[in-house]
């Protein structure tokens, strides 16, 4: 998946990438190999990666693309997958999530990833970076594949925030249709608003509220509101950004993983099954080749925290050296691209003034 670049300034300057080195379930080694990997592609963005400096100095330093391209801040502390967020804001000063945060927000790094805690590093991030005038919930966005033209469709929230009122789905819709645009190349998305059949007399009252408002304002955000839509049409080619609460949102993505890995589980046990079908698989090496890289989770990897004052990249607790890749490259290409500047402004242009006084007074 490559995003669009417009913004030639964004472009030509200097990128720098904050990356959280711990947390993940391969620990530092896979982020050290991600992050090798991908700068063998793009030898002019710098990184400042954050962990233990002993253990992480003899990982850098075994790597020829990193020299001099990555600085090593030491935080001895990590946060693991089992910590309450609550915990982590009061007292993760010293673990190298938090400092990864904090270098966005001090205008050390544009771009934060991480593979840790989603919980802590969503509360970190709105508790360091804070919310964007108009905004009340970050989504969490990510890619999904689809039979659309670009390869994959917009869904978000997939996490967030398990609860969504009429007016979070709006700012939702918002959101999705702008990284659409700007990351698909997309001028006039197609939104969706997820929900347990098409008609529009079906789903919770909120579900019918924010259809309503999302109407109203397509035109003057630019996007195509097609309606309701279902699971079915997630990976579908009826809309490009998939609109959904939190709770909805996650247990569709994790149900979606499962059942891919079953579907290739299932494959090989098939292609197995008798001499003639691994003879078959012989013959369809190059076509199934092409499709396990086509529906490979990991070349999309990344879901981009949505509504914040600065950008975060989310990568899988458990992805190898291919997904860090991926989660940093999104990530390059989110910052070389401006794209949290034209958000800001999408959402700005759209949502009443009312919303964004009162979201600058809750920062105040």
């Amino acid at each position: 998946m490559t995003l669009a670049r417009t913004d030639q300034t964004d472009q030509t300057r200097q990128t720098v990438i904050a990356l959280d080195a711990m947390g993940g379930d391969n620990g530092p080694a896979a982020v050290v190999a991600g992050l090798t990997h991908f700068s063998k592609r793009n030898p002019n963005i710098s990184f400042v990666l954050h962990g233990p400096k002993a253990e992480l100095d003899p990982l850098v330093a075994k790597r020829r693309q990193l020299q001099g391209r990555v600085s090593i801040r030491d935080a001895q502390d990590v946060v693991t997958m089992e910590d309450k967020p609550s915990h982590v804001v009061r007292h993760g000063k010293t673990t190298s999530m938090w400092a990864t945060v904090e270098t966005v927000r001090a205008g050390d790094a544009d771009v934060a990833v991480s593979c840790g805690n989603t919980g802590a590093l969503m509360a970190l991030s709105m508790i360091r970076l804070r919310k964007l005038p108009g905004v009340n919930r970050p989504a969490i966005a990510v890619l999904w594949p689809s039979r659309n033209p670009q390869g994959f469709n917009v869904m978000l929230d997939v996490g967030a925030d398990i609860r969504a009122d009429a007016e979070d789905l709006l700012r939702y819709a918002l959101m999705g249709a702008s990284y659409a645009r700007n990351g698909m190349d997309l001028p006039r998305p197609r939104v969706g608003l997820l929900n347990v059949g098409t008609e529009e007399h079906k789903g919770r009252s909120e579900l019918h509220d924010a259809y309503d408002l999302i109407k109203a304002n397509e035109v003057q955000a630019e996007f195509d509101f097609v309606g309701f839509v279902e699971g079915g049409d997630i990976p579908g080619n009826i809309a490009d950004v998939i609109v959904t609460d939190g709770f909805t949102g996650n247990v569709a993505i994790k149900t979606g993983e499962g059942t891919a890995g079953l579907i290739g589980d299932l494959l090989k046990e098939a292609f197995k099954y008798t001499p003639l079908s691994r003879l078959a698989s012989l013959l369809a090496f190059t076509s199934m080749q092409r499709l396990k890289r086509r529906i490979d989770p990991r070349r999309v990897n990344g879901g981009v925290f949505l509504g914040l004052n600065g950008t975060v990249v989310k990568s899988h607790g458990s992805a190898d050296a291919t997904g860090v890749a991926a989660a940093i490259s999104l990530a390059a290409q989110l910052a070389q691209n401006g794209f949290n500047k034209k958000l800001a402004a999408r959402v700005a242009a759209v949502l009443p003034n009312e919303d964004k006084a009162d979201s600058k007074d809750e920062q105040a």
